[in-house]
């Protein structure tokens, strides 16, 4: 077929993750006229969303908190996150997972002892090695949530994949998009951007995020290429710092075997342990946890050529003491651990420099002896995560990664995801929702809130205004 298509809509929505389908949900039961442009062609299209382990939690903690100590918890993790922001989350979070559960039939379910797990969505997929995710918990509500927009009039468009966004006089009026039976541009009084971040595109990740985006382990859909990131800066919108990344330590070994990611991962060992390069030095402050430390060794020259180094009783302990840990997941699955009775012996199997790695660990076991962690370089902190001391064989060397599951930066919005102009005033007919959105997540700390939480929220706060204001 030739030529452009042509469609019109109240609302046109990028991206049929779960932050697209509830604001298309939410303007469809309102009234409005939807059309969902999707990017890829399957029914049941793999998105980050559709892999997610369903665990519905505010800064790892339960949406049932107060809603004033969401807050205290979120500023306290990224003083410059945009409190308006957070204020939205941590208000809205409590009533976001019951909108799911009433208007889409979403199930949730206390996966475990701790609050985080308090709202998970059921069949749980928490801890699943590999890439299981049909039928669990998130596939199920994507599913229902399509069909549920189906009913009240919402058309879901496969294989359309927005390239630029249609503007007049200022205000957003649809999308430009490319599918395999030719160019579709849909005409609609607001689009609402939701498609992800920009983890899947190289380009865009080598210049905010590591030099060489090759060596990271792609824990997440592949189908974040950052395409709403670019329209709206095309479109004359303001960005949101985008070094900084939501992910975990991996295998080595994942970044050629899919059954590696997401689970199982490094980050109860790496961050009780060391994690040094081959020259057998520490790389960062391990204490900071998984999360921070993946963002560490993506930034190195060589991302892929750091280890966790360990000793049997952390081994038997902390990689042990979690459903997510390595041991003994990662060697059953085909992952790479190599073990030695001496550190000197760890080091030549490895290709670590032995007396670089010898020094580290003795002036490593010297600071867990006194408490004295500030003399290391970098500096340790330990107010989160005790730190294990390495002094017992078999001594271990665990090949790590750093894994990407989605950029925190992404376009400026306000409360109401309301896309900001690099003036600071709202773009008319813009939203964007999400992981595409930025401001909330990220910063010094690299602090995480959770990504299903977050484009709930975000997606009912942009449907709202949207039934409110056209």
């Amino acid at each position: 077929m030739t030529g452009t298509q042509s469609l019109d809509a109240d609302v046109a929505v990028v991206g049929a993750g779960l932050a697209g389908l509830v604001a298309a949900l939410r303007c469809a039961r309102g009234g409005r006229r939807v059309v969902v442009l999707e990017q890829a062609s399957d029914e049941r299209h793999v998105c980050n969303s559709r892999l997610a382990s369903g665990v519905f939690h505010v800064a790892f903690c339960s949406p049932a908190t107060a809603p004033e100590e969401l807050e205290r918890r979120m500023r306290e993790r990224h003083p410059a996150a945009d409190p308006r922001l957070i204020r939205t989350l941590a208000h809205n979070a409590l009533r976001a997972a019951r909108w799911l559960r009433d208007e889409a039939g979403a199930h949730f379910m206390r996966a475990g002892a701790e609050p985080l797990y308090d709202y998970v969505l059921a069949p749980p997929a928490v801890a699943r090695s590999g890439r299981a995710w049909q039928g669990r918990g998130a596939d199920v509500l994507l599913r229902a949530l399509e069909a549920t927009l189906q009913r009240h009039g919402g058309v879901v468009r496969r294989g359309h994949r927005a390239q630029a966004l249609l503007q007049e006089q200022g205000r957003c009026t649809g999308a430009q998009c490319e599918g395999a039976e030719g160019a579709l541009e849909v005409r609609s009084s607001t689009v609402v951007l939701a498609d992800g971040g920009f983890q899947g595109d190289p380009d865009l990740l080598r210049r905010h995020v590591t030099p060489r985006p090759e060596a990271l382990v792609q824990r997440n859909a592949r189908t974040g290429r950052g395409d709403g990131w670019r329209m709206a800066q095309a479109a004359g919108a303001a960005m949101r710092e985008s070094a900084t990344f939501y992910g975990h330590v991996q295998s080595r070994s994942a970044l050629d075997d899919d059954q590696l990611w997401p689970y199982p991962w490094l980050d109860e060992l790496a961050r009780s342990c060391i994690v040094v390069g081959a020259d057998g030095r520490r790389i960062a402050d391990e204490g900071r946890g998984g999360i921070h430390l993946a963002n560490c060794i993506a930034r190195l020259r060589e991302p892929a050529s750091t280890f966790v180094i360990a000793d049997r009783p952390a081994w038997e302990g902390p990689a042990a003491d979690r459903p997510t840990g390595p041991n003994p997941k990662l060697e059953r699955a085909g992952g790479r651990i190599l073990r030695a009775h001496s550190l000197a012996a760890l080091a030549a199997e490895a290709g670590i420099d032995a007396q670089g790695l010898e020094r580290e660990v003795a002036a490593y076991n010297t600071a867990v002896r006194s408490g004295e962690f500030g003399t290391l370089q970098p500096a340790r902190s330990t107010g989160q995560f005790r730190a294990w001391p390495i002094l017992t064989p078999p001594f271990y060397a665990l090949p790590a990664a750093a894994g990407i599951t989605y950029t925190f930066g992404g376009i400026a919005v306000d409360q109401h995801s309301r896309v900001l102009a690099t003036s600071g005033v709202p773009l008319p007919g813009l939203y964007a929702v999400g992981s595409t959105a930025g401001g909330l997540e990220g910063g010094e700390n690299v602090a995480y809130f959770g990504g299903l939480v977050k484009a709930t929220v975000t997606a009912l706060c942009a449907a709202e205004h949207i039934l409110e204001n056209t």
